[in-house]
């Protein structure tokens, strides 16, 4: 029986009647993700760790031809990076709006990606629309998120309709579908280096599901069709050559430890609580389905998930000099794998049962993320205030306080690059910018180079400011931080203690204290 056929005959036996008409679900899809969205409507300014850095980088490709302050402390290289996706669509965006409602548009759209690709994939592999992927918009808050790794996200959903594309495409002719695989290859590439592994993490698992539905077809046959559909990769590999993230290839490392939480951050984003309800709902109602054979599991689930698992373990934590490199895999491989599950709603009664779980998932995580965002506003309202204290610009160094583990609690993220707000509402040189060469467009200028943190790494202490303050100016120094009494204009900083001390009077004037964080004016030596 030819592959086509055995596919047909799976994807029928997996489908059962059309129990939700296609416009019913285009319907209920777009008011669910409209339900989704609205955290992210009614917060412009969103408290996701990498987000407001990540938007201060877009307000300086859109403004530095116009503006003087921000021309002299950066430049923009345009360069094939794989990291591009965001600095090439909000700043497009910000041209016509402001830049937070850019970013929330951006935002929206990485959202809107994803579902859409987990419904495409799904009709690609059972060969029917149906409502069963819908049950992906509660995880689109998850853990990954909200560190605001935006173009990670955005190539998820890129990815999810690269494969349901190639799927759909399998028995079309080949230059068709070899052409549309390039095409969304490359816009892969762009997203995120990542991203694009992803789809070639897919592609792979489909095609050896589809080898085996061919096991009956001559061997060289087989072969010749299953390596060829890696072709699409060898135009992108030019990229990848004549790109300067090539040089961070040697900067990677491993920690086993973290493993098991890369598999938590699928369903966690603020409350444990909420995390273990939206568990145990969705795992009490496949079991019931399980039980009363209703739920259908497509054969590439299994497959892709034994490759993920060996992948998962193999990846290092660090890659490209990207944190994170293993732990954020989870939650796109969570994406694929609802889209290869379908469901049986024949009975009216399980299709009310469907809705009212997924309306009960959703309000649990919308309420959940919406109570801790606008607690987190607070925050946020008094950071924007204190930046109206600083100078137009002014040169701003970013200090911990060094008195707790700062940043690493999910709601610290509104304050680890909030001083990021400075570049865009003043225009401001500020040292935590995400300017490393090689991952981002945005550079800063030779001559201010020494001042800034070049490696994404951790700001210093005060501790650490205090004791350089009083040494002896050394040439050999490394630190971009060491002679900050003369080289910034103000200094925040974050994640501090009520009613602490100021830590060198002499040096510093407080000007704001807020919730967690000071603003201090540096007296420059005399």
């Amino acid at each position: 029986m030819p592959v086509s056929d055995q596919t047909a005959v799976v994807a029928e036996s997996l489908s059962p009647a059309s129990d939700f008409p296609p416009l019913q679900i285009t319907v209920l899809f777009l008011a669910l993700l409209l339900l989704t969205t609205i955290p992210v409507w009614t917060h412009p300014l969103p408290p996701l760790a990498d987000y407001v850095n990540h938007l201060a980088r877009m307000h300086v490709i859109a403004t530095i031809d116009r503006d003087a302050n921000l021309s002299r402390y950066y430049e923009i290289d345009w360069q094939i990076i794989p990291n591009l996706m965001m600095d090439l669509v909000v700043p497009i965006l910000a041209r016509a709006t402001n830049i937070y409602l850019a970013g929330q548009m951006f935002t929206v759209a990485c959202f809107f990606s994803i579902a859409s690709g987990v419904l495409l994939l799904n009709r690609s592999l059972f060969g029917r629309w149906s409502p069963a992927p819908l049950i992906a918009l509660p995880l689109l808050y998850n853990y990954v998120f909200l560190v605001g790794v935006m173009n990670y996200m955005f190539g998820i959903g890129l990815a999810l309709w690269a494969l349901g594309a190639w799927i759909l495409l399998r028995e079309r002719a080949w230059p068709w579908r070899l052409s549309v695989s390039v095409l969304f290859a490359f816009a892969l590439f762009f997203c995120h280096l990542f991203a694009l592994g992803l789809y070639g993490l897919g592609l792979l698992a489909s095609e050896t599901w589809r080898l085996w539905c061919q096991r009956q077809e001559p061997v060289r046959r087989r072969l010749i069709d299953f390596i060829a559909c890696g072709m699409p990769f060898l135009f992108v590999l030019p990229l990848l050559l004549a790109s300067p993230t090539l040089q961070l290839a040697g900067d990677m490392s491993w920690e086993p430890r973290g493993k098991l939480d890369g598999l938590i951050y699928v369903i966690e984003a603020y409350s444990d609580i909420v995390a273990l309800a939206v568990s145990a709902v969705l795992g009490a109602a496949c079991a019931w389905m399980v039980r009363h054979r209703l739920l259908l599991v497509h054969p590439f689930a299994w497959v892709l998930m034994g490759m993920a698992i060996v992948v998962y373990l193999l990846m290092p934590r660090v890659f490209f000099a990207t944190y994170m490199a293993d732990q954020r895999m989870p939650v796109a491989i969570a994406f694929m794998i609802i889209a290869s599950i379908d469901a049986v709603l024949l009975h009216r009664e399980v299709r009310r049962g469907f809705i009212a779980i997924l309306l009960v998932l959703l309000a649990l995580r919308i309420i959940e993320v919406d109570v801790a965002w606008a607690q987190q506003s607070a925050t946020t309202r008094q950071f924007r205030q204190s930046v109206r204290r600083v100078k137009p610009g002014a040169k701003v160094l970013v200090a911990y306080s060094g008195q707790s583990s700062g940043g690493d609690d999910v709601r610290d993220f509104s304050l680890v690059h909030a001083a990021c707000l400075t570049m865009i509402e003043r225009s401001a040189l500020v040292t935590t910018a995400f300017t490393v060469r090689g991952k981002q467009i945005l550079h800063t200028r030779p001559e201010y180079e020494p001042i800034v943190d070049n490696e994404d790494g951790t700001p210093p202490s005060i501790g650490q400011l205090v004791i350089a303050g009083n040494e002896a100016p050394d040439e050999d120094e490394t630190e971009y931080w060491r002679q900050w009494p003369s080289r910034f204009d103000y200094l925040y900083v974050l994640f501090t203690d009520d009613d602490a001390p100021n830590p060198d009077s002499d040096v510093l004037t407080l000007l704001f204290e807020g919730d967690r964080f000071r603003l201090y004016s540096i007296n420059k030596p005399k």
